[in-house]
Order: C-alpha cells, then structure tokens, then sequence
C-alpha cells in the first residue's frame, strides 16, 4: 500500500461541508468486529439520517464483496489508497491487526478523512506519535481509538460524580479483566506475538478496562507491575497484574489474564462516602452498576446517586454517535490525541516496571527509552528473539 505525497498535518479539501449532508464513511477490515459491532452501529445512525457507508476495504476479495452485499454497502476494494482516491470517505473506520493500524490511518488522515480505530490502536507509543503528528492543526481530521466502555449513561452519570466529589475523594481501586483463552485460541498464528498482537492480555484484552479506569479517575502518575507465562506458549504475557497510583492520589490495582474460567470484567472505586462498581463481561448497562454508600450518608443523598437516567448501554454505537457529532463541530473527539495515549502509555510502563523491574513514572517512556519503540523494549526473555516461540 502506498500513501500520498502530503506534508504531515495539511490535508486536500473535503467534497462539501459535514452541515446538511450524511457523514459518508468507509470500512477498513471487513472480519468479525465489522461485522458484528461496526457495521450495525453505521446502519442505526443512517437512519438517523447521520452517515452512510459507501465503500469497504479488505485484502480478501471473497470477504469485502460478501460484507458489501450482506450491508449493502455499494463499493467493495481491495485496495486501500484507490478507495481513498476515488470515495474520497469523510469517515473511515479501522477493523484491521494492529500491525497494519499506523499505515491505514496515515493513509486515511492525509486523504483528509477522520478515523475511528480499533484497540489496540497502534504497536508503540512512537506509532502513536506518529499517527497524531499527522491530524489536522485546528478542526480536523483526527484519528480516535475505539474505547466503547467510555460511552453510555452508566459511565456518563459516575464519571459525573467522581468529578465533582459528590461521593468524596477516590481513595483505593481495582481495575480487573479477568478472562479465559485456551490453547485453539492461540494456534492463530499471529496471536501471542509482539510483532502481530502488539501484546498479551495487557494490551489486546485488559485496554478496554485500564481506559475505562482512566477515564473516570484522570491522569496517572506511576506503576509497579509483574507479568508472566503460567500457561500458554507464547513471546507475550498471558497475565500482568499492577499497582497504580494517581496523580488524584488515589491508589489501583490492575489484573489482566487470560487464564480465568470465571470471565469477569470489573472496576470498583472506593471514595470517601461510598464505594462504586461496575461488574460485567464486554458491555454494561446501568443495572450493572452498584453504588453503596457509607453508613453515614443521608438517604435522600443516596438514592440521587442511584439514578442513572434512561439506560443507554455502552457501545460502538454510542461512540460513534458522539465522534459524528465532534465532526460536524470540528472538535477532537474524546479518546484521540492526548486523551487516547494515556492509555497506551500506561500499558507500555505496565510491561516497562513488569521488565525491568522498576517504578516508571507517567511520561519517562519517550524517544531514546526502548520501551518507546516496543512494548517489550528489548528485554532479555521477552523481546521476540530471546523469548518463547509463538
């Protein structure tokens, strides 16, 4: 695949202004998560009268045609910049391996159109860095990452009150992606590996959580972790655990593994008067959040806390929903930018403290650090050439 010739950060002019029209948008990865989560969340808010889907990209040829036909979706490519050249998409969104995710948003971005990425968003941070140094200066285009567990009425409403200490100060956390993949799992050749994966269960399951933690506690300020291979025959991790401490104060621990029958995906945050928890697998809504206050906090005060609102369940939908609206305003959307490397760079100190064995602190890891440009960072029994073969 090749890109334009355009200078980083300017891009050609789009076809008309977003006002009074439907975003037109492609599909990059015509797979399962396009399938399943994508597509349908492009067809709700077309008819809303919000976007339309006008091409789909995919290397396998069988693949685009059938995801074409089955979406009715009009153009099939196998050819990325010749989509670009020739729908000229206002939107594209990335349904790709991480590998090839720098590449197609660069190639996306200088085309002049935003994209919507699917996690892991890139490799490294220096991928990351690369990819933004590419967006628009003012209004746009910009390259978000797909952090669903952000978006809904349950997050929306404890996001809410955690900013505004209506349950005092976050104290003591637990950020936990607890999962279960077995030995077929990983007889897909590129699972399991740096080069293919970007990461274990850090950086291919338990992202989604760790963003999720983020997002409602703010910026992190250091890590001290571990990881291991318990089980599987792999060059990555198959579990890490963490101890995060915030620059609110507030005090985490993280699990990720790949190695739990009992599947569970869970945050809980203690504050000073109540204790606030989320329990689900790959998506929540209201119900499965629990606020309990102290024994002290009057009731009425209370029961304020327990009302979520309508229920609007997290979701591809949902986030797409909120990166429309950013578009027609010209603004970054949430998870891009600043806000979605801070997730990527939590991940990249998690591995860094679990090598090395140290405490990394929130932005040591930058040009000239290993870590910089490999989750691995070269350390001895866990880079690809001197750990375990996939």
């Amino acid at each position: 695949m090749t890109t334009s010739e355009t200078e980083p950060g300017t891009h050609p002019p789009r076809p008309a202004p977003l006002a009074g029209r439907r975003i037109r948008a492609a599909v990059i990865g015509t797979g399962a998560i396009a399938r399943d989560s994508h597509l349908p969340a492009f067809a709700r808010l077309a008819e809303e009268g919000e976007t339309e889907v006008v091409a789909a990209v995919d290397i396998d040829a069988a693949s685009v045609e059938s995801f074409c036909a089955e979406g009715g979706v009009p153009h099939a490519y196998t050819d990325l910049d010749r989509m670009l050249r020739e729908q000229r998409p206002d939107l594209v969104t990335i349904c790709t391996p991480p590998t090839l995710h720098r590449d197609q948003t660069v190639a996306a971005l200088r085309a002049g159109a935003w994209v919507w990425c699917e996690k892991p968003p890139v490799p490294t941070l220096a991928d990351f860095d690369a990819v933004e140094a590419e967006e628009g200066r003012e209004s746009g285009p910009y390259a978000s990452i797909v952090f669903q567990h952000r978006f809904g009425s349950g997050t929306r409403h404890v996001r809410r009150l955690l900013a505004e200490e209506a349950m005092g100060r976050p104290l003591v956390a637990h950020c936990q992606t607890t999962w279960y993949r077995d030995t077929a799992y990983y007889a897909v050749p590129w699972r399991g590996r740096w080069q293919s994966e970007g990461g274990g269960p850090a950086m291919g399951h338990g992202i989604h959580q760790m963003d999720l933690l983020l997002d409602l506690l703010g910026p992190w300020s250091e890590v001290r972790a571990m990881a291991g291979r318990l089980v599987h025959d792999v060059e990555t991790e198959d579990v890490s655990t963490a101890l995060v401490r915030f620059e609110n104060g507030a005090m985490a621990t993280v699990v990720n593994s790949v190695l739990s029958p009992d599947e569970v995906s869970r945050i809980r945050i203690d504050c000073a008067r109540a204790t606030v928890e989320l329990t689900h697998l790959y998506g929540h809504r209201n119900a499965d959040w629990r606020i309990t206050p102290a024994r002290d906090v009057p009731a009425e005060e209370a029961a304020a806390w327990q009302d979520f609102g309508t229920d609007v369940p997290s979701s591809h939908l949902e986030q797409l929903r909120e990166l429309v609206a950013s578009m027609r305003a010209g603004q970054r959307p949430r998870s891009s930018g600043a806000d979605g490397r801070t997730s990527l760079e939590l991940i990249a100190a998690l591995y860094k403290s679990a090598f090395t064995d140290a405490t990394v602190k929130a932005g040591e890891i930058g040009l000239g650090d290993p870590f910089y440009t490999a989750m691995h960072g070269e350390a001895p029994g866990w880079a690809p050439a001197q750990g375990v073969s996939a």
